[in-house]
């Protein structure tokens, strides 16, 4: 058989691409003795949590998950749930001593730069595209940058940086961001309600004699994945074809354009087009109002309240869950995905992060942070691990551990002066 890249693309109309995922029949004998390739996600929820409902009870492997993290207990074996670190360096340098600093300070583990007139920036290159500037050359994309909720760009809005004060516009039009991947259907095939997927027919059924019965299955998954977010985005049961236009979307679609955004993310990893992406619900500081939940109040507003005030914990602690839910939702998708000799949330590392320890004390000490996905077996996973004492590590830390879960060589990541080194723990 002839050697055939590892990503290849059916061409479609007006020579448009339409990428598959990686399929073992098409690689040659040394594509198939290499490992699959490492992604990066970066999961974020704003304005911090609450800490008794999200920390789970118990030991290393024998914890209980808590209220908040429950909706995860489906995926134990592939999580690694971190209590005790605190993003320290958000506690120096120029800013607000509150969301900004964390935000800013997030993903770059670097002081903020003032740009003046009270207008802040991230300091320096956020880790996603550090990574990205290594392995982004491999892929159609070098990173994907995505949001729920619009926003304009501030530092509490924005978590992507190619360094001091330059921040990645995430992309939170799931329409717009079909089209980027994989071309989206032509005005006159929306007009005749039909799929992208028809303009590649030919070369579908050229294809699949040639897939051993894996493949073919993975294939067919594959595209009905493609086709199925492509009917929710364009091929509307309406007599007319619908669009989804930025800004157009009422706030109680919040929750499908999140599953929306989420499917894409897979199918982008699965079709190797990426291997790094941002996924962002809200800015910092977030004004969502979960209707869909029964929650009129403003997150922010609520996350003000004392920790003791039972109607807003009530309320935080619904919030948080939810969110713990969605992050469950794209777990679920990524290991429905086979890949090598086992999925592609195995051959992953997932980060959810939040600016925010605590949402009333605008804290950055004991920030919630949960790793999902083992990068091909570099972290040891199904573990609770609670940092306490002086020697607890520091979000620096976490960040080198990231670089080296995706085999870059880092010892330091952001300003030196707040990195210890990697964390063992997550890989003894």
């Amino acid at each position: 058989m002839p050697r055939v890249p590892r990503r290849r693309f059916l061409r479609g109309l007006a020579g448009g691409a339409l990428a598959l995922p990686l399929l073992s029949s098409l690689d040659s004998r040394s594509a198939r003795a290499a490992p699959p390739p490492k992604r990066l996600i970066v999961f974020f929820s704003a304005n911090g949590t609450i800490a008794d409902a999200w920390r789970p009870i118990g030991g290393e492997k024998d914890f209980v998950f808590s209220e908040i993290l429950a909706p995860l207990a489906p995926h134990r074996d592939q999580l690694l749930i971190l209590g005790g670190i605190d993003a320290e360096s958000s506690y120096h340098g120029p800013g607000d001593n509150s969301h900004w600093n964390g935000m800013g300070h997030m993903l770059t583990g670097t002081e903020l730069v003032d740009l003046g007139g009270g207008t802040f920036s991230a300091g320096g290159i956020s880790v996603d595209q550090h990574l990205a500037a290594k392995i982004g050359g491999a892929t159609q994309l070098a990173s994907l940058e995505l949001a729920v909720e619009a926003s304009p760009s501030t530092v509490s809005s924005r978590l992507s940086y190619l360094g001091a004060a330059q921040p990645v516009p995430p992309e939170s039009d799931p329409q717009k961001v079909f089209h980027r991947l994989f071309g989206g259907p032509s005005p006159a095939l929306r007009a005749q309600r039909k799929s992208v997927l028809d303009a590649v027919g030919d070369d579908l059924g050229t294809l699949t004699p040639t897939l051993g019965r894996a493949d073919q299955l993975k294939l067919e998954a594959h595209l009905d994945a493609v086709r199925d977010v492509e009917k929710r985005l364009y091929i509307s049961p309406a007599p007319t074809c619908g669009t989804i236009e930025l800004g157009r979307f009422d706030i109680n679609d919040l929750p499908a354009i999140g599953e929306e955004q989420m499917d894409l993310l897979v199918l982008a990893l699965a079709c190797d087009l990426t291997r790094v992406v941002t996924l962002q619900w809200s800015q910092a500081v977030s004004m969502t109002r979960m209707t869909w939940l029964g929650i009129t109040d403003p997150h922010h507003t609520l996350s003000h309240y004392p920790v003791t005030d039972p109607v807003a914990r009530a309320k935080l602690v619904q919030i948080n869950r939810w969110y713990a839910t969605q992050l469950a939702y794209l777990l679920q998708a990524m290991k429905s995905v086979p890949e090598g000799d086992g999925t592609l949330l195995d051959n992953s590392v997932v980060l959810w992060c939040n600016e925010l320890g605590e949402g009333s004390t605008h804290s950055r000490r004991n920030v919630p942070y949960v790793l999902a996905g083992s990068a091909g077996g570099h972290l040891k996973t199904g573990r609770f691990l609670d940092f306490q004492g002086p020697e607890k590590p520091w979000h620096n830390d976490l960040l080198i551990s990231l670089c080296q879960a995706m085999d870059s060589n880092d010892s330091a990541f952001g300003n030196p002066a707040y990195c210890h080194g990697p964390i063992g723990a997550l890989t003894a």
